[in-house]
């Protein structure tokens, strides 16, 4: 039986890994992905999965070619963010007083998937091997060999793990993980509202919960509601009227009467630490590398930071066995501060908020921060980053 021999192989086609295998392609180096189905073609409907793509991550996307086969009219630019606390402290980030052209884009991620496919195809340099499973893994000397369930033999330098937080390649690598759950469950759904949203997001802490409005084209917004696990089945097991009511008074009529446009959906929320994002012929990025707690929109960002980082290592020394651990580890240095402050941010804002001791402390903190301009620019410029 023959056997297909590459640089790397990309574990995993969803946003992540589908854009580190284009990005790898496009560097010369011999890349295979695999996915175990190929992505939904879009429809006229909303996806109920949204992202806030930083300007970093889109100028990643748009070197790579992905970024312009998105329809304009389906991505909303970021131009403010109103941030509530729950006793009176605020904070807003304008773009324009940072003096910067907006702070993120909003798009549905399936668009961004898609677009990534058609982009993989219009350049011809990867692999694809979907619909494909993986039936057994196993590491040589210097080389992995992947058997495919359809009987494909691959080998490989290097292993990407790019298959989420439950991957089975950090698994198989034997590195180690810890996951905190926090007990809580982000609800999503989109809606289209009465009033126009200018471009501003929104975003209000009370009692624990944390609610985002999230600005969409047209007078549309997508909500993120992070909640307790058992309100979020209540809010979930609603109808369309009642959740509506529940949601248009939870961010304060802000944008007027709402009528729901996806059903709501619900997805626990966890911390994952790993002991090592690489190992001798392995490396995670993605979910698969780190989990963050949502409220700062950046777990994507985070992801594309990886592969962008992984890519530029493995293009600087694809003359030499990309397995290499000393290689992988100067990828695993550049991505550990960027990763551990994220972390460390979402995850003490959460106790932060989710402690009632400490009301007067945030509410003042929150209101501080939004009489120093230059602090406010400093969150735009690492929001962006």
């Amino acid at each position: 039986m023959s056997v297909a021999r590459y640089q790397a192989v990309v574990v995993g086609a969803g946003l992540v890994g589908a854009a580190a295998a284009l990005a790898l392609g496009r560097r010369g180096v011999r890349v295979a992905l695999i996915e175990r189905q190929p992505p939904a073609v879009p429809d006229a409907a909303w996806d109920s999965r949204i992202y806030a793509i930083s300007p970093a991550s889109q100028r990643f996307l748009e070197a790579i070619g992905a970024w312009q086969r998105l329809e304009a009219d389906r991505v909303q630019p970021v131009f403010r963010m109103d941030v509530a606390g729950d006793a009176g402290g605020a904070v807003r980030l304008d773009a324009y007083e940072a003096g910067v052209p907006r702070l993120a884009a909003i798009l549905e991620s399936g668009r961004l998937q898609h677009a990534l496919w058609q982009a993989i195809d219009a350049d011809g340099s990867v692999a694809r091997h979907c619909p494909a499973a993986i039936a057994s893994i196993e590491r040589g000397e210097g080389m992995t060999r992947i058997e495919l369930d359809a009987g494909t033999l691959l080998e490989t330098e290097l292993v990407i793990g790019a298959d989420g937080a439950a991957s089975r390649i950090r698994d198989w690598a034997g590195i180690a993980s810890t996951r905190t759950p926090y007990g809580q469950s982000g609800v999503v759904a989109n809606f289209s509202c009465e009033r126009a949203h200018r471009g501003t997001a929104f975003q209000w802490f009370a009692g624990g919960d944390i609610l985002a409005w999230l600005p969409l084209p047209g007078t549309r917004m997508s909500m993120v509601w992070s909640t307790l696990s058992a309100h979020a089945d209540e809010l979930v097991a609603l109808d369309a009227r009642a959740l509506v009511e529940k949601v248009r008074v939870a961010g304060h009529d802000r944008l007027g009467a709402l009528d729901l446009l996806t059903p709501a959906a619900a997805f626990p929320l966890r911390l994952i630490r790993v002991e090592s994002v690489v190992a001798p012929g392995v490396a995670l990025i993605g979910d698969a590398a780190h989990g963050v707690h949502p409220l700062a929109g950046q777990g994507v960002n985070l992801g594309f930071g990886d592969a962008e980082a992984l890519v530029e290592v493995l293009a600087q020394h694809r003359r030499a066995p990309l397995g290499d651990l000393r290689i992988l580890q100067t990828y695993a240095r550049q991505r550990a501060e960027p990763v551990l402050r994220m972390q460390a941010l979402t995850h003490g804002l959460h106790h932060l908020f989710a402690t009632p001791r400490a009301g007067w402390l945030r509410n003042a903190g929150m209101s501080l921060v939004d009489r120093l301009a230059p602090m406010k620019a400093a969150l735009v410029r690492e929001a962006m980053s």
